[in-house]
C-alpha cells in the first residue's frame, strides 16, 4: 500500500527472483484507461526488467473493473499462466456504485486465489479522487503496476518452491 512514507516503485532489486521462464497474464480494465494504461506499462516494464520474455506476457482488456474477475478467471483456467495480474481503477463518485464494484471485485479476485493454484495479483486502485489514482500510477507515490509485477514474480517463485 502506498503512503507518503512508501513509494510503490521502490524495492530491493536483489529481493526479486528472476522471472525467466515464468508466464504472466495481465488483465486490465479499459475504464479510467489513463490510469490503467500507466499501471499496465509499469507492470509490463517490471516483468521484462526481471527477465520475463515479451512472448511470455499476455495482455487482455475488459470493459471495467468488475469484469476483472471473469477476465482473470479465464486466464487462470487457460492453464497458460503462472500468475495473473488484475489491473483496474475505481474512483469514488456520488453514489454507492463505488462500494459495490470495489467489494465485488475484491471478493471475486480473492476467491480465485482460494480456488486455483495460480496466484491472482490485486492491482485494483480504489481511490477517493483522480489525484490519488494519478499519484499511484506513476506519480508521487510510484506505480502500483511495478508493485504488482514484483508480487507476481515472487508468488510464482514461492509456488514453485513449495511444490518442489
Amino acid at each position: 500500500m502506498a503512503t507518503k512514507f512508501h513509494n510503490l516503485s521502490e524495492y530491493d532489486l536483489n529481493s526479486v527472483p528472476s522471472a525467466q521462464g515464468m508466464r504472466f497474464g495481465i488483465v486490465v480494465s479499459e475504464w479510467n484507461n489513463n490510469i490503467t494504461g500507466a499501471l499496465l506499462q509499469g507492470a509490463y516494464d517490471t516483468l521484462t526488467k526481471h527477465g520475463a520474455r515479451e512472448e511470455d506476457i499476455t495482455v487482455m482488456t475488459v470493459p471495467g473493473s468488475f469484469e476483472l474477475v471473469f477476465g482473470a478467471s479465464q486466464m487462470v483456467k487457460s492453464g497458460k499462466m503462472d500468475a495473473v495480474i488484475a489491473i483496474g481503477c475505481v474512483v469514488r463518485g456520488d453514489t454507492p456504485h463505488f462500494d459495490y464494484i470495489c467489494e465485488g471485485t475484491t471478493q471475486g479476485l480473492a476467491s480465485l486465489n482460494e480456488r486455483f493454484d495460480v496466484p491472482v495479483i490485486y492491482g485494483l486502485l480504489t481511490c477517493n479522487n483522480m489525484e490519488q489514482a494519478q499519484d499511484r500510477a506513476g506519480g508521487t507515490l510510484g506505480n502500483k503496476g511495478d508493485e504488482c509485477a514484483v508480487t507476481a514474480i515472487k508468488m510464482v517463485d514461492y509456488y514453485r518452491k513449495i511444490k518442489g
